[in-house]
This record gives C-alpha cells, structure tokens and sequence, in this order.
C-alpha cells in the first residue's frame, strides 16, 4: 500500500536534487545531491561530510513504503536522513 504521494518532509529524499557547496580543503564550488550524507570535492577529490538532523525516516511508521524501500534501506545503513 503506498500513501498517495507521500508525504511532504519525504519529498526532498524521493526527489533528490543537486546542491553546490564550498569545499572546505581546496575552496571550489562542487556538488552535493540533497540525499547524500558523504560525498567527495569534485576538483581536489577531499570527503565532504553534510551534517545531517533527524527526519521522517527515523519516526514515521510508513516510511519504508513513502520513500521506498530501497531507499529507505540506504539511508538507515547509513544512518542519517537527509
């Protein structure tokens, strides 16, 4: 049984979009997708880390099926949603 379309705190982990951050080792721009927690500096190859809070995976009794499983299991392995 999947809920309608979700609800909308899942949206911004269904519907993952690009983010331009400021690498802290070399000072470039680069991208980060908003589901990523770990990601790597596109010009100097340095781990970027995203501090990440709490989300609706971490409560929601119908997270699994608004977000996926797939997804869901993803971001639990990795301990944080975005």
């Amino acid at each position: 049984m999947a809920l309608y379309k979700g609800c909308p705190g899942a949206i911004t982990i269904r519907e993952a979009s690009p983010e331009y951050v400021i690498c802290p080792h070399c000072g470039q721009e680069t991208e980060l997708w908003s589901d990523e927690r770990i990601g790597h500096c596109h010009h100097c190859g340095a781990p970027l880390l995203r501090e990440v809070g709490s989300s609706c995976i971490d409560w929601c009794a119908y997270a699994k099926e608004c977000i996926g499983e797939e997804k869901y299991r993803q971001l639990k392995e990795k301990g944080a949603g975005p």
